[in-house]
């Protein structure tokens, strides 16, 4: 690799850089040629193995040079789909285009958005129109400077870790190839989204919903949501009002994450209109928050439990619950005596999107608000989550504060809390893994029984709480997560957690 190209490293989902220091459109090209190098090099395996198949060719002769040029004739015939996306972010649609091109320049066939668009739609476009693959040009819950390329697999989530370890080897294997984009895919695209919100009308009873009496918030933090949430819900009982719908590439000033920092409009106007709760996406619309009718967030170590108790006691469903590494113990007791099968994972919706292709899930979901569920596409959806979560509420007939009471008294009553420190990766892996590796006995006066080094170091105590020290993977930030039976004790263990590094 040349000097003067800066390494593309790819994180818990996609790769991720500071627009015009990393991410430039010189950097861009060259991860999507990498991607392109990768979907040729499948598609020529699939070729193959089609010819072995019908006996054209032995698995001999297949491996032969002087069978190349027919099987590179082959697929370019057959021309692998891929569709791209693109959120609110600065630039994100010119970024997109060069993509575009670039897999054009490849003899890909691309079907491109003309306007932002919420990544779980991008995902459904990509299996409904039976695509190679997918690339959405996003940072999702990102700060405002980054932007990012996400990969989704034909299956329409999450590419696979192996499948990001390959693009990210593929990178300046080959010189990025240009052509001007010539196939908009209009009406196919326009057909993949009514799709969507069938799909979308066919899981949620929107006309029970419309038919509610009180107010929903929602909040799409300028992101690429605008109006979705909104949009399944006019025309009935329940008013709809959307806050921050339009495009601002600054996010108002905070990171496009749904958690209680960034959620002060909507905290407000839920308390001014006395809403039955407010809910919001991200950047990109993957990632669900929620505020309850008290104005107070609430976090998915609470949301995600009321989701999967209402899919299992009153959709009547079944199967296994994910929890990444950060998520609430609740997910292991409720699972326990619903009698699921309890997965775990390193953080990361890949990992969810994983095995919801191998095994029956239920539910997965992130500590980050990335929820996946059963008789959908393995990804996070935050629009549909969104839905399903008033859902949950209505059917319970009581209000979230309310919901999260009984929660509590039937499996334990448990709070959440998370520090963002801003450090670089080096040394923050090497906190870490220096805390993993010489684990205290005791910690904020609590006396540590485990330590568990999954994805990070996690302390466990003896009344199931625990603390969690992670390097992100998608920007320079340390994080510390917290879960114990009090808010105070939360609080406690988070602030152990910075004094822990004595530059802080």
């Amino acid at each position: 690799m040349s000097s003067r190209f800066p390494p593309i490293k790819f994180g818990t989902d996609g790769w991720r850089a500071i627009i015009a220091r990393e991410y430039t459109f010189e950097n861009v090209e060259r991860v999507a040629q990498a991607f392109a190098d990768y979907l040729v090099s499948e598609k020529k395996e699939s070729v193959l193995d089609q010819l072995v198949g019908v006996g054209q060719l032995s698995a001999d002769e297949a491996r032969e040079p002087r069978f190349a040029k027919v099987v590179t004739e082959a697929v370019e015939d057959s021309q692998p789909l891929v569709i791209v996306g693109y959120d609110c972010r600065f630039m994100s649609e010119h970024f997109a285009q060069r993509t575009a091109e670039v897999l054009t320049g490849n003899r890909l066939k691309v079907y491109l958005f003309t306007e932002p668009a919420p990544t779980p739609l991008i995902s459904w476009a990509v299996k409904d129109l039976g695509a190679s693959g997918g690339v959405v040009i996003t940072a999702s819950h990102n700060p405002p400077d980054f932007n990012g390329f996400k990969i989704k697999a034909p299956w329409g989530g999450s590419a696979t870790p192996a499948t990001t370890a390959m693009v990210e080897k593929l990178v300046d294997a080959t010189p990025p190839k240009r052509a001007e984009y010539t196939t908009p895919g209009g009406e196919q695209l326009a057909a993949a989204v009514e799709s969507y919100r069938k799909q979308i009308n066919h899981y949620i009873d929107i006309e029970r919903l419309r038919r509610t009496k009180g107010t929903l918030i929602v909040d799409s933090m300028h992101g690429s949501g605008g109006k979705w949430v909104e949009s399944f819900l006019r025309g009935g009982d329940l008013m709809i009002e959307t806050i921050r719908a339009n495009r601002d590439p600054l996010f108002g000033g905070v990171n496009p994450e749904p958690i209680d920092r960034n959620l002060s409009p909507l905290k407000e106007r839920v308390i001014q209109s006395n809403a039955l709760a407010g809910v919001a996406t991200d950047g990109d619309a993957d990632r669900v928050g929620a505020v309850n009718e008290l104005g107070e967030t609430m976090t998915m170590h609470d949301v995600v439990p009321l989701i999967l108790l209402h899919l299992v006691r009153n959709r009547k469903m079944i199967g296994g619950v994910v929890r990444t590494f950060s998520q609430s113990v609740l997910l292991r007791r409720i699972a326990a005596a619903l009698g699921l099968e309890l997965h775990e994972t390193a953080i990361g919706f890949k990992y969810i999107a994983e095995l919801m292709q191998t095994e029956d899930i239920l539910i997965g979901a992130e500590e980050s608000g990335g929820i996946g569920v059963k008789g959908h596409i393995p990804e996070r959806d935050g629009i549909l989550n969104s839905l399903l979560f008033l859902e949950a509420v209505l059917t319970a007939g009581k209000p979230p504060s309310e919901m999260l009471r009984d929660l509590h008294r039937e499996f334990g009553e448990f709070h959440f809390g998370r520090a963002d420190l801003q450090m670089q990766v080096e040394p923050g892996t090497e906190l870490v893994t220096a805390l993993g590796s010489n684990a205290p006995a005791a910690f904020a006066n609590e006396h540590v029984v485990d330590v568990q080094t999954v994805d990070g170091t996690k302390l466990i105590f003896g009344d199931d709480s625990w603390v969690l020290f992670r390097q992100s993977g998608t920007e320079p930030v340390l994080r510390i997560y917290a879960e114990a039976t009090s808010k105070a004790r939360v609080n406690e263990l988070l602030i152990a957690g910075q004094e822990l590094n004595p530059g802080l």
